[in-house]
């Protein structure tokens, strides 16, 4: 089956149509055979495997002696977990055709759905042994090794994968994804740059080396392959996105910028990059071109996030609190799951003095992100201001709760008891406080300056330093 939605033209698209009105109308439409494949491949694609069902049923009727059909079938039935009416399928189609090289390829389909993983690759080496077309068939082995938990094996086949098709993404990000887990860095980068060594005129080469050190962290010379690549290839507009995003990382975010740029030059119109050149501009305090570029993304992308909030970010940073909860707000509701935008909402909102609509929105916010104790912090200020110290002690106990070994938490929770008036609870949390990070009780220091007089505390502190 077809693997990529894109790839469906919009003569695939009108077959659906004409199927679609077949069965609402409830007559009969002469499709060819190919254009049932077409019409399966747009469902599975589109993870409607009841309708997929439902058009190789409708196809085998007029089909019934047609492999292909039932291999699809085969498929659809173990994408809805039909597991053994698959199996029995396949073997329906290997009694018609024992030679089909579809029979080992779509049985380790299954058996790799199922979790079988064992007989998955067995059929998969069976399959290689008789398919010309092998690249795919060493991913799905390593994909199965990978769902098995064997992330070395699994790194092997997608490696067979990449020599005989170095383009196969599928392969690439997996066996990046596998470079992480195990840490097997070095033997990734060595396979990688043996393909540039291979042919050090390959863009491609240079590329998927570019993309194992960015993984690895190694951000220069992550940039030193992408520029080879687009040396090679200058319109080569991933290789350009992928720089800038290491230039990115390093802080480099005028050399982001230009590449980013360059990227926009070989590339159709793409809200994605836009925002990423709003959001450098915004690194570079450059408020005007942040905005325009982030309006640019919502003029091609309207209801995209990150480029509202960012537009949020830059008014909010300028002090423009008002304009930038309108931003906020409409981020929010295109994402209302992200509780960074939230947590904006909320600090501009007290900043307004709208101190209900804050609150409300710290609630949104540790509803979604719980662990973050930044929420709860600047939460329990609001509480603390309005001179409700038991409020804010009780906040933090619940974050505490979640995060007991949170430095952070403790030592605020010590200034809040101090203001209750409860010095042996504040004694106690700052005890524990300097056991879990004695660095950080300049943090106390720093929210609340009249603190450092105090004898008793400082004395305290001084037994834990080192």
């Amino acid at each position: 089956m077809n693997d990529n939605f894109e790839d469906f033209s919009s003569e695939d698209l009108d077959l659906v149509r004409r199927f679609e009105n077949m069965l609402e109308s409830n007559t009969t439409v002469f499709f060819d055979l190919s254009d049932y494949e077409s019409i399966i491949d747009y469902y599975a694609n589109s993870f409607n495997y009841s309708q997929a069902l439902k058009a190789c049923d409708v196809g085998i009727t007029q089909y019934p002696f047609s492999t292909e059909l039932l291999i699809d079938k085969a498929q659809v039935l173990a994408m809805l977990g039909a597991f053994d009416e698959a199996l029995n399928l396949v073997e329906e189609v290997a009694q018609m055709e024992p030679d089909n090289e579809d029979i080992p390829l779509t049985k380790g389909i299954i058996f790799n759905q199922k979790g079988d993983f064992a007989l998955a690759i067995d059929c998969f080496k069976q399959a290689v042994d008789q398919s010309e077309v092998k690249d795919d068939i060493y991913f799905n082995i390593g994909l199965s090794y990978q769902s098995w938990g064997k992330f070395k094996a699994a790194m092997k086949y997608y490696k067979k994968s990449l020599l005989l098709n170095m383009e196969n993404e599928l392969a690439l990000q997996e066996l990046l994804y596998c470079l992480e887990i195990t840490g097997e860095g070095d033997d990734v980068i060595n396979f990688f740059q043996g393909f540039v060594d291979e042919d050090p005129y390959s863009a491609m080469a240079w590329f998927n080396l570019g993309l194992a050190q960015s993984r690895l962290g190694n951000h220069e010379k992550a940039v030193g392959a992408y520029e080879y690549a687009t040396l090679i290839q200058p319109d080569l507009a991933p290789a350009y996105v992928n720089l800038a995003n290491n230039y990115v990382y390093m802080g480099e975010f005028t050399k982001a910028i230009e590449a980013f740029q360059s990227a926009l030059e070989h590339t159709e119109p793409n809200a994605d990059i836009l925002c990423n050149i709003g959001e450098c501009y915004e690194k570079l305090s450059q408020w005007d071109l942040s905005h325009k570029y982030y309006q640019k993304a919502i003029d091609l992308s309207p209801e995209m996030d990150e480029a509202w909030f960012g537009i949020g970010v830059i008014l909010d940073l300028q002090g423009k609190w008002m304009e930038a909860v309108h931003f906020y707000k409409k981020a929010i509701s295109f994402y209302a799951e992200n509780s960074d935008y939230w947590l904006a909402l909320a600090a501009a909102e007290y900043q307004l003095g709208n101190i209900i609509s804050s609150v409300e929105a710290y609630e949104q916010a540790s509803t979604l992100a719980p662990e973050n104790k930044d929420i709860w912090l600047n939460w329990s200020i609001i509480l603390y201001e309005q001179g409700n110290y038991e409020g804010a002690i009780d906040l933090l106990l619940n974050a505490l709760e979640l995060q007991p070994d949170e430095a952070e938490l403790q030592y605020r929770l010590c200034a809040y008891s101090l203001a209750a008036g409860k010095y042996k609870q504040a004694y106690n949390y700052l005890e524990n406080a300097l056991i879990l990070d004695f660095d950080k009780h300049r943090l106390l220091f720093d929210f609340f300056p009249e603190l450092e007089s105090q004898r008793a505390l400082a004395r305290l502190i001084d037994q834990y330093r080192k």
